[in-house]
């Protein structure tokens, strides 16, 4: 048995993932900034603890940990799943709403891996989860503070993982593509600023624009894909969730690549002469 804190529980995969380890008999600490909202995980279970969570109150992150150590006597897996989009073009963001943005997904993810890590250490194990977004391979218009956002989580992470390894304890990021959560509706915002010359790139994404066609993801799916990742010997540092995700990741490294052989001797030609 171990114990999963998980953040965003409310909906979509974060839910279905409560919902799968709570299924497969470790203990969840299952988050959302309304409570009310993952209270019914916990009735009649002890082994389900409900907390709220705002992952950029730092008293509430501190808090969090510690009832789950109170509790459980630890954290061994962490689950940075909270977050929503924003559409904007660059230009139309608005600075607020992009420092939110980023407190919450990236900074956020920060603050939740610093508070657990000490009883990690100690314990010499654990596993950390972040969430990204194909979004930060794709980077559509209309999605660029998002897609840094991302970006940012999977820089640190990669780091992160290489401290952590000779501790015991795995980092891994995971990039999904679209499921049927509620991602397209009520966890997503945008700018208020609207500039008519984007009107044919990022304005095509605003969401009183945007018809959202069924979406090919599985949340409880996911959730058991994440799960089999984090009890693998060979935990994965990256992982991708959905066929579009892998299709679109395979196609831009693709063209990358091409890019790259097409530009190589540009590359080549900045270093001292021999």
């Amino acid at each position: 048995m171990t114990t999963w804190l998980i953040t965003g529980c409310s909906t979509g995969i974060g839910r279905a993932l409560a919902e799968a380890v709570i299924a497969a008999g470790h203990n969840v600490v299952a988050t959302a900034r309304d409570r009310e909202k993952v209270a019914d995980l916990a009735e009649g279970n002890n082994r389900v603890l409900a907390v709220a969570l705002d992952v950029t109150d730092p008293a509430q992150v501190t808090a969090a940990v510690a009832e789950a150590e109170k509790t459980f006597g630890g954290v061994d897996v962490l689950i940075h799943n909270a977050g929503y989009g924003y559409r904007a073009a660059v230009e139309e963001g608005d600075e607020a709403d992009i420092r939110l943005l980023f407190d919450t997904h990236f900074f956020g993810s920060v603050a939740m891996i610093k508070a657990v890590l000490p009883g990690m250490r100690a314990r010499r194990s654990g596993a950390i989860v972040n969430f990204s977004s194909i979004a930060a391979t794709y980077t559509p218009v209309g999605s660029g503070y998002y897609a840094a956002a991302k970006a940012a989580i999977e820089g640190m992470t990669g780091s992160l993982r290489g401290e952590l390894e000779p501790l015991g304890i795995s980092a891994t990021v995971v990039e999904p593509g679209g499921f049927a959560t509620d991602f397209g509706g009520r966890s997503l915002t945008q700018s208020t600023t609207v500039i008519a010359d984007y009107a044919g790139t990022a304005g095509k994404r605003r969401i009183e624009t945007v018809v959202n066609s069924p979406a090919k993801g599985d949340p409880a799916k996911a959730a058991q894909a994440i799960i089999r990742a984090v009890e693998a010997e060979d935990t994965p540092a990256f992982l991708l969730l959905g066929s579009d995700a892998l299709e679109a990741y395979q196609k831009i490294v693709q063209a990358r690549l091409d890019s790259t052989s097409n530009w190589e001797a540009l590359s080549r030609s900045t270093d001292f002469d021999a």
